[in-house]
């Protein structure tokens, strides 16, 4: 059982570091709100002897907050060149100077009397995190073993969700959400850093990457007799072989190259709807829904951050089972099951909105609905959209589609963050319509066209999106003759 303990031990400490980060980084700001305004204020009142005006308090707020997803866009877009030229490990762990920076300015934010320097850490925290959310599903898919590789990559989706709720406890008052201690919040993301660097050294680099991206055979077996232990490697190794000989003299491959690769065509398609659908199914939006719906229901208002700490934990639930069953039940049912049952919830919340005040049972009926489209959201989308580019992709273009992944990921993050507020102000209780839009179209491209990846190998999976890519041309007439298919380019 040893290998089971390294594989089990490489993913915490590529997931303490990694997608962890993005969890507890998006929910720690939530607490300290409030007082960091005020400190804007203060600050600002000492520098001019003039205050702040309300809406430009709140426009540096909002500043605040978007430096977050700008910094994620930014962290996909490097996180490409950086697997490729550093390797997977390596950028993970160099990953953390980001972090370190950003504990840095916002814990010395108070001393030096400066707002701005945490807007600059929430820029180089989520640099941190779109690095780490495009690498760590890639390095994990890339060391597990076929039969295990839903659920090994599947547990960046865990990290994440775990992520959320530590950082909501951490922001409890009675802990490092009083007013005295918000500069100690922001920075405590350095914990998770200084784990992940005294951890991860320790455990091997993707074999693939060493034997298909560097050539190094010795060191491939080594990491992987690191990993599988004592078992019988021969078939695993020669399937990377194969794979090794598929893309040979290919270098790895830019983004738009993957757009001008007709050989490509379903596989992009599907990674930009789905990448797409994850931040535009509305799942974030629920979080900034829960507080006003459980004052609704009555909670009292200090209760509040205990209950919403409830929601957190229900996606961490999910993910956490998601990553028992997706081996057995598949990509595709999770993904359809999830995507239909939001948009149930969706349609029952915007009912139960708009009936908040007239029916005294119905801010019971909205809180249901939130945990229920979390749950839902947490069993499929939340974790199978990640798994979904390391193996629609091969080695040389994988780097190049997280990439992708990555930039609409973040994109769409900051879309929806500046746009939700102005659709709740024209929708009001239907403000769920354009997410419910989303959930339908989703769930009908993935019961159409998405075709289901369990138990195959990478090599398998080219193979059928290349009849699905090359049915469409030879309708067309372009069909060029047997040279199309040299390579297994996904």
């Amino acid at each position: 059982q040893l290998q089971n303990k390294i594989l089990i031990l490489t993913i915490c400490s590529a997931g303490i570091g990694g997608t962890f980060q993005y969890g507890y980084n998006i929910s720690i700001i939530n607490a300290p709100a409030l007082y960091i305004q005020t400190f804007m204020n203060t600050t600002w009142l000492e520098r001019t002897g003039a205050p702040l005006e309300s809406n430009v308090i709140l426009l540096l707020w909002s500043f605040t907050v978007s430096a977050y997803p700008l910094g994620g866009l930014t962290g996909a877009v490097v996180a490409g060149p950086m697997a490729i030229m550093l390797g997977r490990k390596m950028s993970l762990l160099l990953n953390n100077i980001f972090v370190i920076i950003a504990a840095a300015l916002s814990g010395f934010s108070r001393m030096a009397k400066s707002f701005e320097m945490i807007m600059l850490s929430r820029f180089f925290t989520g640099m941190n995190a779109g690095v780490s959310m495009n690498i760590q599903p890639m390095y994990l898919a890339e060391s597990a073993p076929k039969k295990l590789r839903g659920a090994v990559a599947l547990t960046s989706a865990s990290f994440t969700a775990l992520g959320l709720v530590l950082g909501q406890v951490v922001g409890l008052r009675e802990l490092l959400g009083g007013e005295e201690s918000w500069p100690f919040l922001l920075a405590s993301n350095v914990v998770p850093a200084l784990i992940q660097l005294t951890a991860l050294p320790w455990f091997p680099e993707s074999p693939r990457y060493l034997l298909i991206d560097r050539g190094d055979k010795e060191s491939c077996i080594s990491a992987l007799q690191k990993l599988r232990g004592t078992s019988d490697l021969s078939a695993e190794l020669e399937e990377m072989l194969a794979e090794q000989a598929a893309v040979k003299g290919q270098r790895a491959k830019n983004p738009w190259e993957l757009f001008q690769n007709p050989s490509l065509r379903w596989q992009l398609v599907s990674i930009v709807v789905l990448s797409s659908a994850m931040q535009l199914c509305g799942n974030d939006s629920m979080y900034f829904y829960a507080a006003y719906v459980f004052q609704e229901a009555g909670i009292p208002q200090d209760k509040i951050p205990y209950v919403v700490i409830g929601t957190g934990s229900c996606e961490l639930i999910t993910s956490v089972t998601c990553n028992m069953i997706i081996d057995y039940a598949g990509r595709r049912p999770l993904l359809l099951g999830g995507y239909i049952f939001m948009a149930g919830w969706a349609i029952v919340f915007m009912v139960a909105l708009s009936q908040q005040t007239q029916i005294s049972w119905m801010p019971y009926l909205s809180m249901a609905c939130i945990f229920a489209y979390i749950l839902s959201f947490g069993i499929g989308p939340a974790g199978v959209t990640g798994v979904l580019p390391t193996e629609v992709f091969d080695q040389m273009s994988r780097p190049a589609a997280y990439m992708i992944c990555g930039s609409l990921l973040w994109f769409n993050l900051f879309l929806v963050g500046t746009a939700f507020p102005f659709i709740v102000k024209s929708l009001a209780h239907f403000c769920y319509i354009p997410f419910l839009v989303v959930c339908v179209c989703t769930a009908l491209y993935v019961g159409f066209f998405l075709p289901e990846t369990k138990g195959k190998s990478f090599l398998e999976i080219s193979e059928e999106f290349k009849k699905r890519n090359f049915k469409t041309k030879t309708r067309a007439g372009f069909y060029k003759g047997p040279e199309e298919i040299k390579t297994t380019t996904l």
